[in-house]
């Protein structure tokens, strides 16, 4: 495996790689849903590429960057186990050398609702990252969450609405056993805070179980699940359309959520038929 440190070392290594190249974006502190896009990648893809960047303009004022997990020598043994080619780990002075960039991609009104209404700003930093990316790795190919709907979903939109001549994968949530979407903040939940933080993945079921009787009957049960969870908060639980537009009276749809356990803020998500 090649480990690249700057955009030289990046565009040397892609020169050695030939056919197509599927490319896998993470923040470091790899579980094992990153290891099942590093999986779809090498399935789909003759070379496979990962960046592992802690990218700051996606981090609020008041938000974990300074805390975010950093395990470095443990993601470099699964990215060697799982047969990545490339590694790209830059610092913020390498992918950022002016400085906080001024041109950032603008993710329109979908990216300012749910997480960007949560998070202000939060999509132009995730998009323009990923757009930096994508052109340094030239990828034909990148695999990104499920867990992350809506980033998925604007991440699509940008490629669709820039004409970006690269395909973008969506792999399924990897869960527990018991149901926990995996997530690298989890690492932040005491043993308390984690049986309280199923109470997401449980709202999603009730919500799943009942959809056929409407949006409204399926918050109803998301809400009665954290009515009686002491300790998860929500801070947001909404059914929306497959594209996050308004949610259709009949047919596929989507529930998201978030929720503060503790002080770790967790997000979920899953398919809904109504």
């Amino acid at each position: 495996m090649i480990v690249a440190r700057t955009r030289a070392e990046l565009v040397q290594a892609r020169r050695e790689l030939e056919k197509k190249v599927g490319v896998v974006m993470t923040m470091g502190a790899l579980h094992a849903g990153h290891v099942s896009l590093l999986r779809a990648a090498r399935a789909e893809s003759d070379h496979v590429i990962m960046t592992l960047f802690v990218n700051p303009l996606q981090f609020g004022p008041n938000e974990d960057l300074a805390t975010y997990p950093r395990t470095w020598a443990e993601d470099l043994a699964i990215a060697e186990r799982e047969g990545v080619d490339v590694l790209f780990a830059p610092t913020e002075a390498e992918m950022y050398p002016g400085g906080p960039p001024a041109v950032r991609v603008n993710p329109g009104p979908v990216g300012e609702i749910l997480e960007g209404a949560s998070r202000p700003g939060f999509f132009h930093g995730v998009l323009t990252v990923v757009l930096k990316l994508l052109h340094l790795t030239r990828a034909d190919a990148s695999f990104f969450g499920e867990k992350d709907f809506q980033q998925l979903t604007m991440i699509r939109a940008m490629v669709r609405d820039l004409d970006l001549d690269v395909d973008i994968v969506g792999v399924p949530t990897v869960r527990e056993p018991d149901g926990l979407a995996l997530s690298s903040r989890n690492s932040y939940l005491s043993a308390e805070e984690r049986v309280t933080a199923l109470a997401l993945s449980r709202a999603l079921a009730a919500a799943a179980a009942v959809g056929g009787q409407g949006a409204g009957v399926a918050l109803a049960a998301a809400g009665a699940v954290f009515d009686g969870t002491p300790g998860a908060r929500p801070d947001y639980v909404v059914v929306t359309a497959p594209d996050l537009g308004p949610a259709p009276e009949h047919g596929p749809a989507r529930m998201l959520m978030a929720a503060r356990v503790g002080t770790t803020r967790l997000i979920d998500n899953a398919p809904l038929t109504l």
